[in-house]
């Protein structure tokens, strides 16, 4: 199997859109035509399946890399049992590589490979009758791994990991040496790695580590509106809840949690060439969905090198995660920290929700605004840029919006955290930084109009976040990214000098 390098950029033929086109509209209209229901669901809930058909999007061109654990243990060892049914229907044109050909297969991880890549236009489950099932990206190249070959291939060799996305359902309830050379991959290939958070309270599940680390994207799940209902189940959805879904913070204070998403799917049987089953409501399989998108967002980033940013090895994982968190849906009881009615601005998003639920066409459209620098820039739209390690080291972004409407603004600031190259991986606090955000508004940029409308400014967290209205009256914005360091250099500590590389993204959207 060939890996495609985030760098390769994927340059489609005429014939191959047109081709990739065609087949797009035939499948989904064919589906719509006859009333044929399209699962997951969840993707449907999440924008994903819109975004396919609205954009021709499969993953194609993409690599995801889909770390796997054991289904079974022996004495603490894995009886490699991890591998998804690969000769289930819904992958048989499925690019799929083993990363070895032993062990047995896993339910688990059956269900997570249908979620990111399944595709079966004849599908049939008893409960649900004839069905067109789709998944999340399945264009992409999938690698499996079973979960320590994984962590000690590519950390005993400190070898490359060639891969677009890394999804993995499995963690530990505490930082550990092997999670933090993830984010080492992170932060120094720009790899995206996405994780689910936790089980919650009924499994006694606290926040699992990577997906709590600052590096990763963690991904916690929605709940169906009615869990008991075989109609419902798998396409209503309402709020995640303490129950199933794990809550920050952490234990040094970030919110852990980035993103929310359902992961009540129907799924391919692990012991069955054709049939389908559910996957269960655990955060397991929202992070496929999440992983799955993301391969959509990056193949469209690959057919345009103006969008390179946003997968470069320096911060391209930041500019996704920005990307994702900023356009996210705000839920219900949606509230930066802890719940009470101030806006708690030492945390950047909330405990359990994260900066909301997955909304994939929105995140595309914030993609496709492009990257813009600071300056004058447009109401909606990324960077990915540098700023020095000093007090007044200051980026300004400013945009103007008719004062006669009502908006809301959302900003997020993202960033790396630092881990030293050997084993076991500590944290490099010298190179670590501490950025703030700040929107300010006045009028027409008035001497004397202007006037901070809000900030963020974590003290532990490597991710500030606003959602805010706009000011009525007011009509020229300025979003301020800066320097938090200077109180470090008055401890004398010795720190690094060199520039945080950062992504910020930021939207404006008409109140609902």
């Amino acid at each position: 199997m060939k890996y495609t390098h985030k760098h390769s950029y994927l340059r489609f033929t005429r014939r191959h859109k047109l081709f990739t086109a065609v087949l797009f509209v035939l499948c989904f209209f064919c589906a719509l035509a006859f009333a044929t229901p399209l699962h997951p669901a969840a993707l449907h809930y999440t924008g994903t399946h819109q975004l396919q058909l609205d954009q021709y999007l499969d993953g194609t061109g993409t690599t995801i890399t889909s770390v796997c654990r054991s289904l079974t243990y022996k004495d603490g060892d894995p009886q490699m049992d991890y591998n998804w049914n690969a000769s289930h229907k819904c992958f048989a044109d499925t690019d799929l590589t083993l990363s070895d050909g032993l062990g047995g297969i896993s339910p688990h991880a059956t269900s997570i490979g249908g979620i990111l890549v399944g595709s079966d236009p004849n599908a049939y489950d008893p409960d649900n009758g004839d069905f067109y099932y789709f998944g999340a990206a399945p264009g992409a190249t999938v690698k499996i791994s079973e979960f320590w070959r994984f962590i000690s291939n590519f950390t005993a060799a400190d070898n490359p990991v060639e891969t677009d996305v890394i999804t993995m359902s499995v963690g530990v309830a505490f930082e550990s040496w092997w999670t933090r050379r993830l984010e080492l991959l992170a932060s120094e290939q720009g790899t995206v790695i996405v994780a689910g958070i936790g089980n919650g309270k009924d499994v006694c599940e606290p926040q699992y580590y990577p997906a709590a680390g600052p590096n990763c994207i963690g991904v916690g799940v929605i709940d169906p509106a009615d869990a008991n209902s075989l109609d419902s189940s798998l396409i209503d959805f309402t709020l995640p809840s303490q129950a199933h879904s794990s809550i920050g913070p952490t234990s040094d204070g970030r919110c852990g949690v980035d993103i929310v998403a359902p992961g009540n799917c129907l799924v391919p049987d692990a012991n069955s060439p054709t049939g389908y089953s559910r996957s269960g409501n655990w955060t397991s399989f929202a992070a496929p969905v999440v992983a799955g998108t993301i391969s959509l967002l990056t193949q469209h980033v690959k057919s345009d090198e103006v969008l390179a940013p946003a997968i470069a090895d320096d911060g391209g994982n930041c500019v996704m995660k920005a990307i994702l968190l900023n356009s996210a849906k705000k839920l219900d009881n949606w509230h930066k920290g802890t719940p009470d009615p101030n806006d708690d601005t030492e945390y950047s998003l909330d405990f359990l929700q994260g900066a909301g639920a997955l909304d994939a066409q929105t995140a595309f459209a914030q993609l496709n605004a492009g990257i813009q620098s600071p300056g004058k820039v447009s109401a909606t739209g990324w960077d990915s840029g540098k700023i020095e390690r000093l007090q007044d080291a200051v980026k300004y972004y400013r945009f103007k919006l008719d004062e006669t409407a009502d908006y809301d603004i959302a900003v997020t600031l993202t960033w790396n955290r630092h881990y030293k190259s050997e084993y076991p991986y500590v944290a490099d606090l010298k190179k670590d930084r501490d950025l703030r955000v700040e929107l300010w508004a006045s009028d027409n940029g008035k001497p004397g109009t202007e006037k901070m409308i809000d900030y963020c400014d974590t003290v532990n967290d490597n991710i500030e976040h606003i959602y805010c209205k706009a000011e009525p009256g007011l009509n020229t914005y300025e979003i301020l990214v800066a320097s938090n360091d200077d109180p470090l250099m008055k401890k004398g500590e010795e720190i690094t000098s060199s520039p945080e590389t950062y992504a910020l993204a930021w939207r404006v959207k008409k109140e609902k």
